[in-house]
């Protein structure tokens, strides 16, 4: 099989997966067979399809083979589980029309209400994204055994509640919608800025987070919310190739070479971030996804519509008060108002924020902008000793470095280890 072929026939499993893993559950009620069963699927059929060719239904295929699976495991343990006379009776007809619902259920299992948000995230890319253990530890820069104690702790959280594989009812799944769209939204914000170690962007985490979003759209295109977090994505991921240098540094949003902006991802950004408004700005994604796409529609720095910005942080505020929300809305105040009232604003959040590196970046860059090079220098070096990023870090420790310079401020002792990207 050639190149392209074999790319398409696994592009297919992987799509295909979540939705068999989905059906295994809900009739089967057993993740941990279900998923042992689905990967002796896979593996069959990544044998099996390249010379007998692919079955007319792949699902119903890969469907048949994980029931047959699972159907040699419980007959293993007949005396424990008696169930195995009503549950493979059903059989699945090679002609059944593919129900992407389950697709969507296993987005509803793995973002549980009852399950932590870092549960939640592993349990997802485990699931839904097909990563193995050892990539998504990885990922989270965790010992691969903590991450499988992590999802063995979540499936198990599972097991012990009332009908957790049941399909979300009427009333229930747009309460649980939330709890999806926010374990993305965590699992792309990771992968964007990277909260730990030696890189800026884990950039197979985002672009993992971005399949899963537009997967989840697919299925519910006319959701604002759904469709404003995908266009968040791709408008904030647009600017990934400006955001680092050479040696891999931060280069902050202003300074940013904007030719090198994904054009094609933004004009996909902005034109489904424009569809939803009809509907009103009535989400913090929407609105998210509206403040990106001014960003990404100004060709230079200067000409970005800071008011515009400012307006959508009000609204943002009181849809959804949010300390980090308010920060966000001080550096547009100050873009408008001026540093002072910038400044003015953040200081409101010390009791919130006390301690977080991103409150003493943004503090040292309205300190800056006002021209309190001494202010600045302590806020900046302040936040790089909170950060656990070394992009970051390093960015921060050479604005101090440049200000110190420039004006004659006195040094001050480093503490041992922002986005200060806006």
């Amino acid at each position: 099989m050639t190149e392209a072929p074999a790319r398409a026939e696994a592009d297919l499993l992987r799509e295909l997966a979540p939705q068999v893993l989905g059906v295994l559950v809900r009739r089967f009620g057993d993740f941990d067979t279900a998923e042992d069963a689905l990967q002796e699927a896979l593996l069959a059929a990544a044998t099996q399809w390249p010379e007998a060719g692919r079955p007319a239904n792949p699902r119903g295929w890969l469907i048949q083979v994980a029931q047959r699976r699972m159907a040699d495991a419980v007959r293993a343990e007949v005396a424990r589980r008696r169930r195995e006379a009503t549950v493979f009776d059903r059989e699945v007809a090679d002609a059944e029309v593919v129900d992407r619902d389950d697709t969507l259920a296993m987005y509803f299992l793995c973002c549980h209400p009852a399950l932590s948000d870092a549960a939640s995230i592993a349990l997802t890319l485990r699931a839904v994204g097909g990563l193995g253990t050892a990539e998504i530890a990885g990922a989270f820069l965790l010992p691969e055994a903590t991450m499988a104690q992590r999802i063995t702790r979540a499936k198990k959280k599972l097991s012990t509640l009332d009908r957790p594989f049941a399909r979300p009812g009427d009333a229930q799944w747009r309460s649980r919608l939330g709890p999806v769209l926010h374990v993305l939204y965590l699992i792309f914000t990771e992968g964007h800025t990277t909260s730990a170690g030696a890189e800026l962007q884990r950039t197979d985490l985002s672009g993992e987070a971005i399949r899963l979003a537009r997967s989840i759209h697919a299925l519910l295109p006319r959701d604002a919310e759904v469709t404003g977090l995908l266009a968040l994505m791709l408008l904030t991921d647009a600017r990934r190739a400006a955001r680092t240098g050479a040696h891999g540094e931060l280069i902050p949003l202003a300074e940013q070479n904007r030719a090198l902006w994904d054009r094609a991802l933004i004009r996909e950004g902005v034109r489904l971030t424009t569809g939803t408004l009809a509907q009103g700005l009535s989400g913090p994604y929407q609105i998210q996804a509206a403040i990106a796409a001014v960003h990404a529609q100004a060709r230079h720095a200067d000409d970005t519509e800071w008011p515009r910005i400012l307006a959508l942080y009000n609204v943002f505020e009181r849809l959804a008060p949010n300390p980090m929300v308010t920060l966000n809305r001080a550096v547009a105040c100050a873009m408008v108002e001026g540093p002072a009232a910038g400044l003015a604003l953040a200081d409101t959040l010390e009791a919130q924020l006390a301690g977080n590196h991103r409150l003493a970046a943004v503090r040292g860059h309205l300190s800056e902008m006002a021209g309190d090079r001494p202010a600045a220098v302590a806020a900046y070096l302040s936040a790089a000793a909170r950060t656990t990023s070394t992009p970051e870090r390093d960015y921060l420790l050479l604005r101090a470095a440049r200000l110190r310079a420039a004006g004659a401020v006195p040094a001050e002792p480093l503490a041992p280890h922002s986005d200060p990207e806006h």
